[in-house]
């Protein structure tokens, strides 16, 4: 699936390393996973609704690349640990990590019930933990090194009223970044946090045409929401060797976002 001819690209190192994508049965997930299929990894799409998986992975097969899908639930520590065991015996030992699972819930901070605080934390902050942990004692042992990606958010560097939760896991995951950075260098395992700002999906599009949306769209520099693909350059970028001197670094993609006034 990896484009040939040409100038070389920054990233030709990606071509045969085998990518984990957490979260990746969908939304910017599956965005991520075929990016870096096309960029000639060895994509494994991981997440919870296998029969999904296993559908989208046979659609990058059919597009040339080597794809897997494998079961994960980031909740659950034998469940990361089976994950990369699958995708060791599909493809090889993973290289890069890509730690997109997430959920969110809306709500005043008053009325958030101890479930959804629980499970928005377990999900966006203790699963990226258990995912990148895992990651890195199979890179340690292995002596290769490798790149972990975060998916974070401009709400982890900012915050916004309602999703009390999802702003808590994300700042927390910013920081575990750096801490993890820190630690692992020695490994030679880079551990750097994408964060993005308002993308269009799916499952957003409605609220962004109503007058709220657009309002809020309004207080974004550039005026307009982001799309999936101009995610691709800094995701490749955190991916591969090109970002080899760069560790516990936060990378907002944003429309100048978080940078905005008060």
């Amino acid at each position: 699936m990896h484009e040939k001819g040409g100038a070389p690209s920054p990233f030709d190192d990606l071509e045969g390393k085998v990518a984990l994508v957490t979260g990746a049965f969908g939304g910017l997930g599956l965005h991520f996973a075929q990016t870096l299929a096309r960029a000639g990894c060895k994509v494994a799409l991981a997440g919870r609704r296998l029969g999904e998986g296993e559908t989208l992975a046979a659609g990058l097969r059919g597009q040339g690349a080597q794809a897997c899908a494998v079961a994960l639930d980031v909740r659950d520590p034998a469940s990361v640990d089976a994950a990369f065991d699958a995708s060791r015996r599909e493809l090889g030992p993973v290289r890069i990590v890509i730690n997109s699972a997430g959920i969110a819930t809306t709500g005043p901070a008053l009325e958030v019930d101890e479930a959804a605080w629980q499970s928005v934390i377990d999900t966006n902050l203790n699963g990226a933990w258990r995912v990148a942990q895992r990651a890195a004692r199979m890179m340690r042992d292995a002596g290769t090194g490798g790149s972990i990606v975060n998916i974070a958010s401009i709400l982890g560097l900012r915050v916004a009223q309602q999703v009390p939760a999802y702003t808590a896991a994300k700042a927390g995951l910013i920081h575990l970044t750096r801490s993890l950075a820190l630690e692992w260098a020695r490994h030679g395992i880079r551990v750097n946090a994408l964060a993005p700002g308002y993308f269009e999906t799916e499952i957003n599009r409605s609220f962004f045409e109503a007058e709220s949306g657009q309002a809020m769209i309004r207080r974004i520099p550039q005026r307009r929401l982001g799309r999936p693909g101009q995610l691709d350059g800094a995701l490749l970028l955190l991916a591969s060797d090109a970002s080899d001197y760069m560790t516990g670094t936060v990378l907002p993609v944003d429309g100048g976002h978080s940078i905005n006034s008060l």
